[in-house]
């Protein structure tokens, strides 16, 4: 049996994606910026994507501009924050539990001369609306915060976040990576009370290198990548029209029958919490009743995670150590450490993410699975 348990990481293309992306790449293979008929054909595409789009956000077509994926989108958010407002300000507050197309654009703004505050996060990686108008001041000029966490699953809550730092400072921006949360919780912008919010395709069934960067109206970023003008003058460059259609179906068809598929997930997710929590020395560090329903973060006490996600692969399941983006690099994760686990557990703690695709059986062949594995394993790492 094989059994994708890495959602998180990147999610299979509906066949839907595919089928308009083929057509595109053989049919409608203009270039949307061409006047002629094949140019239109493909402006239309790029449309009718963005409108379905915004009519699960509930904003207007000039407020999405087409991106590579979350890391531009997230990049695009911030550093064109930073360039449009850094003779106001050159003060940036950001949560301690941010992914690294997030804390990385940070280092690289540091070295710029810009200051960052970081907010604590507390056990369950969420950091309070109070921590983060503490942390704002006269100077700040972006406020960036994730959704859902990628690693443990857990929901800061945006919107009160949104209220507290606009009371203390109503000119500052509001940025939400959304890369986890779109298509899983609902993510209204304005209900939000966000100002930029980022969203990644692959991370929704659509096609790897397809995203976009909700920018509120009225809201002034700076450019990033300049050319020939394309998307409003925010993102030269000539669209990729068959990533874009992916992505519009993507979205369209992620919230079809919704609800079903949220609470198919979450009792996945609960399922295998539970069956893997009777075992001696393994814990969750996810919150069942508050967190994101896709993410489930185990930590397996007494073997190294890089062995049990190997020792699951070779039985066909597929898991990560953590993000998918770091998960290649020998260094502890940044999240577990912030929300303060033990050296046992930040040594041996997988992530298992799910999708409308897995279903009982999985999950069961893979609670059984590591039953039999733990045993063998602490054994020969403790022998």
């Amino acid at each position: 049996m094989e059994v994708y348990f890495d959602n998180s990481a990147t999610t299979r293309v509906y066949d839907e994606a595919i089928d308009i992306m083929v057509k595109t790449m053989k049919e409608d293979y203009g270039n949307p910026s061409s006047l002629h008929l094949k140019g239109l054909d493909a402006e239309h595409i790029v449309k009718d994507a963005a409108d379905k789009i915004c009519k699960k956000l509930r904003c207007i077509p000039e407020e999405i501009i087409f991106t590579s994926g979350g890391t531009e989108s997230n990049n695009m958010a911030i550093v064109g924050t930073a360039l449009a407002k850094k003779r106001t300000g050159k003060h940036i507050v950001v949560s301690s539990v941010e992914h690294a197309s997030v804390s990385a654009v940070m280092q690289f703004l540091i070295r710029e001369g810009f200051e960052v505050s970081y907010v604590p996060a507390n056990e369950k990686g969420i950091a309070s609306p109070e921590a983060f108008a503490e942390a704002v001041r006269e100077d700040t000029i972006l406020v960036s915060c994730m959704h859902i966490n990628n690693e443990i699953g857990s929901v800061m809550p945006v919107a009160e976040i949104s209220r507290a730092i606009k009371a203390k400072n109503p000119n500052v921006y509001f940025h939400v990576d959304a890369i986890q949360s779109f298509g899983k919780i609902e993510t209204i912008p304005k209900q939000m009370g966000c100002d930029l919010m980022s969203v990644s395709g692959h991370k929704i069934h659509g096609p790897k290198g397809s995203g976009f960067l909700y920018v509120k109206k009225g809201i002034l970023i700076r450019p990033i990548i300049y050319g020939g003008g394309q998307q409003k003058n925010m993102r030269s460059g000539t669209e990729n029209v068959p990533a874009i259609a992916g992505l519009g179906v993507a979205v369209e068809k992620t919230f079809d029958h919704f609800d079903e598929k949220i609470s198919h997930i979450t009792s996945l997710r609960n399922r295998l919490i539970e069956g893997l929590t009777t075992i001696d020395e393994v814990y969750t560090n996810t919150d069942k009743d508050t967190f994101a329903p896709h993410i489930a973060s185990i930590s397996f006490v007494g073997v190294r995670a890089e062995v049990m996600l190997h020792s699951l692969e070779d039985k066909g399941i597929y898991v990560s150590s953590g993000s998918a983006c770091s998960s290649n690099k020998a260094k502890e994760s940044a999240v577990l450490t912030a929300i303060g686990l033990d050296k046992k557990r930040l040594e041996s703690t997988l992530r298992f993410s799910f999708g409308e695709d897995n279903t009982e059986e999985e999950v069961d062949y893979a609670i059984s699975t590591i039953k039999e594995l733990l045993p063998v394993l602490r054994h020969y790492v403790r022998g």
